[in-house]
């Protein structure tokens, strides 16, 4: 029942707010080659009216990278899309499950899961400007919308639009009486749920999300659905993305060790600081690379104490030397 997809779909790192920017970008493509990363969402508006280069900028090496975009105006979202498509990006995603109140106010996020003709709308009018792939990231349901026929029905609605590539996280959105945080946990997880719209809707391309928290999670939901998206658990434990290649695309090539990777993104601050990027804004994404073994904490209190200029860089190596963290 599965679809044949291309590997940029099978594991994907989810957009995160504040977290997936350009540098944890980086950094997590030094642990895998394959899995599909994402943007942090960056609203319609922002882009046409805002600074391009700060929005959009990447590194090459960040490929196959995609845009999450916030909006719900067709119009923009395929200004948007051809500016995406101009930049490299690789695919183009729709924000529809975020449950924040700010998101909300703007007309775009989980509430568009209300409105599904305004969503295949703008999967249209996005089609319609260019050939780059055009995905929606939704929940299953939103406030009193909570059957499966529901969503079965927003899937068919978008789909029609033109969108073949979902991303649903199996829980509902609450927008109201939840924080966003508590939505995170709180609504119970329904992954039968996801994997039934597989089967009706074997023509998709289905990637789950929610509560995913290691690789061998992911790889038994790809029994049942086409791609797995990890979250959070990936930020605390970025460490987990080196077996991706080779646990989820069958990659024999070998990986590198959490020194290699150390080493490699050391020298891509270095190269960063040169050009005015601050080190802390660089180090705060790596501070989960030795989630769980020894003298991990001494790492992480390295790295959030005095590390904010260059020259910390041979006490660093020193220090992780001298304690044998490196593994």
């Amino acid at each position: 029942m599965k679809t044949e997809l291309e590997p940029l779909n099978r594991l994907s790192v989810a957009p995160m707010m504040d977290w997936t920017d350009k540098h944890c970008r980086y950094f997590y493509r030094l642990m895998s080659n394959k899995a599909l990363l994402f943007t942090e969402m960056i609203t319609s508006k922002a882009i046409i009216n805002g600074d391009k280069k700060r929005l959009l900028d990447y590194n090459h090496d960040e490929h196959p990278i995609a845009l999450q975009l916030g909006g719900s105006d067709p119009k923009e979202m395929a200004i948007c899309t051809k500016i995406a498509k101009e930049w490299g990006y690789d695919e183009v995603n729709i924000n529809v499950g975020c449950p924040s109140k700010r998101v909300k106010s703007g007309s775009f996020g989980a509430c568009l899961m209300q409105t599904p003709s305004i969503v295949a709308d703008c999967v249209y009018s996005m089609k319609q400007i260019s050939d780059i792939t055009v995905s929606v990231k939704s929940r299953i349901g939103v406030d009193d919308m909570e059957s499966y026929d529901e969503l079965c029905e927003f899937i068919s609605t978008v789909k029609d639009g033109g969108c073949k590539t979902f991303i649903i996280h199996a829980r509902k959105a609450w927008l109201s009486g939840l924080s966003p945080k508590q939505n995170r946990s709180i609504p119970p997880l329904k992954y039968d749920w996801v994997y039934r719209a597989k089967k009706d809707f074997p023509d998709l391309s289905i990637t789950i999300n929610g509560g995913i928290n290691t690789i061998e999670q992911a790889q038994e939901h790809l029994d049942n659905v086409d791609g797995a998206m990890l979250g959070r658990a990936v930020y605390s434990q970025p460490y987990m993305l080196s077996d991706v290649d080779n646990k989820i695309y069958q990659q024999s090539s070998p990986k590198y060790s959490r020194e290699q990777v150390l080493l490699k993104y050391i020298d891509y601050i270095e190269k960063q600081n040169k050009i005015g990027v601050p080190i802390r804004s660089m180090t705060r994404h790596i501070l989960g690379l030795y989630h769980g073994q020894r003298n991990a904490k001494k790492f992480r209190r390295l790295l959030s104490g005095a590390s904010v200029e260059i020259k910390h860089i041979d006490e660093w190596l020193k220090f992780l030397e001298k304690e044998e963290i490196y593994g």
